[in-house]
């Protein structure tokens, strides 16, 4: 009570000044029908001009943003937080749905048993390697290329790609380069765009038989523990 009656006598001693209600709702942070209710007896301040109007709505929106922000990062850190360790059991299980989710995947009517991984994330990328490293497969069997806007920095991308895997040139072959279309408005630009990179696995056919068959193993399980739950 002793908080709300400090807003009240603080909010009127703002209107006394000459201050609107969206003056008062930035100062203090409370809502305006609570500002309406303490003040209403008070005499209203001059008119504002639309500037000065435009000024308050756009202070009153960066603060908003802000606030946003803060709370988007704090969600995000929480979260990150709440992941702790990983077993390497859940980082095989993330691995084989990664693979699924992005990786070259053999059809029918076009056979592509092999193991072929493409991703802009170097996120997605260093998780990729430490799975393929948990599953005993041997970095010199991994190839690299790039794809990327030819409008990028090439030389750029694929020093940066090479950091990260912690590969030569030798394992890295010819860059695909995207043709750059003046009329499309991209977002992907700027230092942080290194295109994607693929990685191809050598001699991969068993490897890519395994993986489907994981994958169909995991679909397999979960299903079964819905059910067990009782969920149709």
């Amino acid at each position: 009570m002793n908080a709300k009656s400090d807003l009240r006598d603080r909010a009127r001693e703002l209107r006394l000044q000459g201050l609107t209600y969206d003056q008062i709702q930035l100062e203090l942070g409370c809502s305006k029908s609570s500002i309406s209710l303490w003040v209403r007896d008070l005499p209203k301040p001059p008119r504002r001009t639309r500037e000065e109007a435009s000024a308050i709505a756009r202070r009153g929106w960066e603060a908003t943003l802000e606030r946003r922000e803060q709370e988007r990062r704090e969600t995000k850190r929480r979260a990150t937080e709440s992941i702790g360790t990983m077993s390497e059991r859940e980082l095989f299980l993330l691995g084989v749905g990664l693979y699924w989710a992005e990786g070259t995947k053999d059809k029918p009517h076009a056979r592509r048993e092999r193991v072929a991984f493409v991703n802009s994330d170097p996120g997605m990328i260093r998780i990729f390697l430490a799975w393929l490293d948990l599953l005993g497969i041997p970095r010199q069997r991994h190839t690299y290329h790039v794809m990327i806007h030819e409008s990028a920095d090439v030389t750029e991308a694929e020093r940066f790609w090479a950091d990260l895997t912690g590969s030569g040139a030798e394992r890295f072959g010819r860059t695909t380069l995207k043709k750059h279309n003046p009329t499309t408005v991209r977002k992907n630009t700027g230092e942080s765009y290194h295109g994607c990179l693929v990685i191809h696995i050598g001699r991969s056919a068993d490897l890519y038989r395994r993986i489907e068959g994981w994958w169909y193993g995991i679909v397999g399980a979960a299903l079964l523990s819905d059910l067990k739950s009782g969920h149709n």
